[in-house]
């Protein structure tokens, strides 16, 4: 296996055994994530690989190619919308879609998001050919899983969620324990992270002062995208929800995303 960010592998992992593991897989536009499980234990993971090795495998091939026991694939989106549960049919998914734009070499995915939203997104064409390689029942929205957990743990109306990637950001809040808001969108710098940050909580009408931002993803204790948040959320926690068993060296809040997409199974 190539030397990918964050690389982990587990003295006792056997793909001759990857008929009890389980291969998640959580997809950007240009990179993706894997993972492999088995009974709620991180078995291999490594972030932030190039999509190129997802769509034509080399160095992973074998890893990608085997038999497991199942598959959870994350897609991205390109643009989405939610669609409260009581509005949603599969026969006016088209209707919807219509508001994406969506062009000639993307796909459309509608899919149940929790108890009471649907979404629907577009996805790069290339994306939903590999999807369909590991099966389209096996695939999600990306952040299923990270909402999912969310929703677990009880979030309550002061807090606000961010899932914070290379270049994108996820932004979730839940008000008398039910989503009111989700989106993502794509930052360049610590600015606009705190610019789209501010916005959400301005149109959430969240007090910069009373809220607290619990972070996920790409982000480490004091670095700088959480230090030039700090200068506007005083009131800002890493997310200390776990999902899979890690080894210590690695932060559960790094691969939470990640590891989440087993409640979807």
């Amino acid at each position: 296996m190539s030397d990918f960010n964050n690389n982990y592998t587990d003295n006792s992992f056997n793909l001759y055994q990857a008929y009890s593991y389980t291969l998640l897989l959580q997809v950007e536009v240009n990179t993706f994530s894997y993972a492999v499980v088995h009974q709620n234990r991180l078995l291999v993971s490594a972030q932030n690989c190039d999509i190129d090795e997802l769509l034509y495998p080399k160095q992973l091939s074998e890893l990608l190619t085997a038999t497991y026991r199942k598959v959870l694939m994350g897609l991205p989106a390109t643009a989405l919308t939610l669609v409260p549960k009581s509005l949603f049919s599969e026969e006016h998914a088209g209707e919807f879609a219509r508001y994406l734009d969506v062009k000639e070499d993307e796909k459309v995915f509608a899919q149940k998001l929790d108890d009471q939203n649907n979404i629907i997104y577009k996805t790069p064409g290339p994306i939903a050919y590999a999807a369909e390689k590991f099966g389209f029942s096996n695939a999600v929205y990306t952040a299923q899983g990270w909402i999912k957990a969310i929703e677990n743990s009880r979030p309550n109306d002061s807090t606000l969620y961010l899932e914070i990637g290379k270049s994108t950001v996820q932004f979730l809040y839940y008000s008398s324990g039910s989503l009111r808001f989700y989106n993502s969108f794509e930052f360049r710098s610590e600015d606009e992270l705190v610019y789209f940050t501010s916005f959400v909580a301005d149109e959430l009408k969240l007090k910069p002062l009373l809220t607290t931002l619990v972070l996920s993803g790409d982000v480490t204790a004091d670095d700088k995208n959480m230090t030039r948040l700090g200068s506007f959320f005083p009131k800002i926690e890493i997310n200390g929800i776990k999902v899979l068993e890690l080894p210590g060296q690695i932060p559960s809040h790094k691969l939470l995303a990640l590891a989440a997409l087993t409640l979807c199974e």
